[in-house]
């Protein structure tokens, strides 16, 4: 009877022990990849951005999706709107608080099928504060670049509220709608190459 229980721990331990090994390593290329926003301004127009610096890896499993992962870190001070003094602003402690909190993170916790393709779930810490958030994304698939590397590629989007991240500046129009939006769509386009 010990016997055969100690075969069930081993065989369970293999198992285990394969599928953390599973997933192979794919540093984030941030030449080939974006992290990007749009947000409404006004109520009338859209003012996009992105975030030029940043770094992370994408754990994949090709034979199995929901057994990959993403980690990815954000330098927020190199926001861009294409606007130096909307820039320096979004920095100040009206917004990002870049010098207190310079940067920003994502760490996924589960990948999961949909209906319609992939459900990426993690924690988001921005401005000091982490909230569970969901990105729905597609997987554009795996190629060997030019020069052997072997890359994936991913788009995700997601809307989340800044004011639960403690970013609450704003205005009221006297029509009674917001110089800025609170609700703040994330876009992300990533590529890897494997390690």
């Amino acid at each position: 009877m010990i016997k055969k229980i100690s075969l069930l721990v081993l065989a369970v331990f293999t198992i285990s022990a394969f599928g953390a090994v599973a997933a192979d390593k794919y540093a984030i290329d941030a030449v080939h990849s974006s992290v990007g926003f749009k947000v409404k301004h006004l109520v009338i127009s859209t003012v996009t951005g992105k975030f030029n610096k940043f770094d992370g890896f994408i754990m994949f499993d090709e034979n199995d999706m929901t057994n990959s992962s993403v980690e990815i870190t954000i330098d927020a001070a190199s926001i861009d709107t294409d606007n130096e003094d909307r820039d320096n602003h979004l920095r100040s402690a009206d917004f990002f608080e870049v010098e207190k909190y310079p940067t920003i993170t994502f760490k996924s916790t589960k990948v999961e099928k949909t209906s319609d393709g992939y459900m990426l779930h993690g924690d988001l810490t921005m401005h000091g504060v982490t909230k569970a958030i969901s990105f729905p994304f597609v997987f554009n698939g795996q190629v060997k670049d030019p020069w052997g590397s072997m890359r994936i590629g991913l788009d995700a989007e997601t809307t989340l509220n800044r004011k639960d991240y403690g970013i609450e500046w704003n205005k009221v129009l006297d029509s009674g709608g917001l110089t800025v939006s609170n609700e703040v769509v994330i876009e992300l386009s990533l590529e890897g190459v494997k390690q």
